[in-house]
């Protein structure tokens, strides 16, 4: 008896653990990535409790996979460098079973793609569509041969050309007046205790400590769609150097053991909430189903609960009459998920505009509200966010 055969289009964080997810469950899976290879530089990603939960419910630890950082202490700060806001991590693991950790990106990637079979992967290809009008899908690659698959996962990204072929009506992508600078920096000697970002006028600046005694650094400005510097370190340098420590040393960092690898993109998220999140045979999660604006650091754990929840509700691999099953299971996908997700993206969005504010009279209003709310209430907020992961129809910790 054939293994149900699932294709995966896209092998960042959410289309690797779905290829994990699934292949767990018994199923064929196939990775296609265009990229030549996997990614060897990049940047952080958090993962909140809710993420560190769905991967405990199929047997991922991304921290002994890849090490992990628990900073002391999380919150905001002024550009002078006042708390506006700051919890202690050890109340938010006694809060939520588990304290959030910090990765490098490359380093989770590579720990999720280790864990599956060599031959399910496939970089260098390329997904250009599908074509499920039988019982089966077909799945079509530029660099051939076509795939007959039981399930499309599309992971493909925020531009997600499937999610375009699907939903030609769809608004599409919604820029949130921001883009933003990511990078890494080797400064052990430093020793920051505390994951932080500071707000500013229409600026914004984060610092997240990872395992290997490096640091995540992002940041954020106001600008105009496209607008680009030639030197992106020295921008940096210009708007955030006169900073509070240790925003000035970490930037003087950048670039010190190598070239300085500073990523820039501007931040979109999606328009409207798609009208369902599968199609056919194909499902969409992470940033192709509900791209969202980063400032609640849910977009890849959002990703990871896509993909198991996904895995969960499908058939095993080796159920006899599991391909007749895939629709409706699809369909119970979009019925958990397309309300949880959408949620958390405009909520990300509304955050997302009280960091970017530039009046200085809103601004000032701002750091004054959230210096006002004690800190037991401003997490007692993120409840829903960091315990609201379920697998349908189990409990809150069961696995599969």
């Amino acid at each position: 008896m054939r293994r149900l055969h699932a294709v995966v289009a896209g092998a960042g964080i959410g289309g690797l653990t779905a290829a994990l997810a699934l292949h767990r469950r018994g199923w064929q899976v196939t990775v296609c990535e265009r990229a030549p290879e996997p990614p060897v530089t990049g940047a952080g990603i958090g993962l909140a409790p809710n993420a560190l939960r769905a991967l405990d419910a199929i047997g991922a630890d991304a921290a002994r996979a890849t090490g992990s950082a628990v900073p002391a202490t999380m919150g905001v700060r002024r550009s002078d460098g006042r708390w506006l806001t700051r919890a202690e991590t050890s109340y938010m693991a006694a809060r939520y079973g588990m304290p959030p950790i910090a990765v490098p990106r490359p380093a989770f990637t590579a720990a999720l793609a280790a864990a599956l079979p060599p031959e399910a992967l496939r970089y260098g290809a390329t997904v250009t569509g599908v074509d499920d009008a039988t019982g089966r899908a077909t799945v079509r690659t530029a660099e051939g041969p076509d795939l007959p698959a039981d399930l499309v996962v599309a992971a493909d990204g925020i531009h997600s050309p499937l999610r375009r072929a699907c939903f030609p009506a769809h608004p599409g992508l919604h820029y949130l007046g921001e883009t933003a600078w990511r990078t890494l920096v080797d400064a052990p000697d430093l020793r920051i205790p505390s994951m932080s970002e500071t707000w500013g006028r229409g600026e914004r600046f984060g610092v997240t400590p990872l395992a290997d005694g490096r640091y995540y650094l992002y940041a954020t400005a106001v600008v105009p769609a496209g607008t680009r510097s030639a030197d992106p370190l020295a921008e940096l340098r210009r708007r955030f150097g006169a900073w509070h420590d240790p925003i000035p040393a970490l930037l003087d960092r950048v670039g010190r053991s190598g070239p300085a690898d500073v990523l820039q993109n501007d931040l979109y998220d999606l328009a409207a909430p798609l009208p369902r999140l599968h199609h056919g045979r194909t499902a969409w999660i992470g940033d192709a189903a509900h791209a969202m604006a980063p400032n609640l650091g849910q977009g890849g754990c959002q990703a990871i609960e896509d993909a198991v929840v996904l895995a969960h509700l499908l058939p095993a691999g080796g159920d006899t009459g599991g391909a007749e099953a895939v629709p409706a299971a699809l369909a119970a996908y979009t019925a958990a998920r397309r309300d949880r997700t959408d949620a958390v993206r405009l909520r990300a969005r509304r955050v997302g505009r009280l960091g970017a504010l530039r009046n200085p009279l809103a601004a000032t209003a701002r750091d004054l509200a959230v210096r006002a709310t004690p800190t037991r209430l401003a997490l007692r907020g993120m409840d829903d966010l960091f315990n609201g992961f379920r697998l349908p129809g189990a409990g809150r910790t069961d696995r599969y």
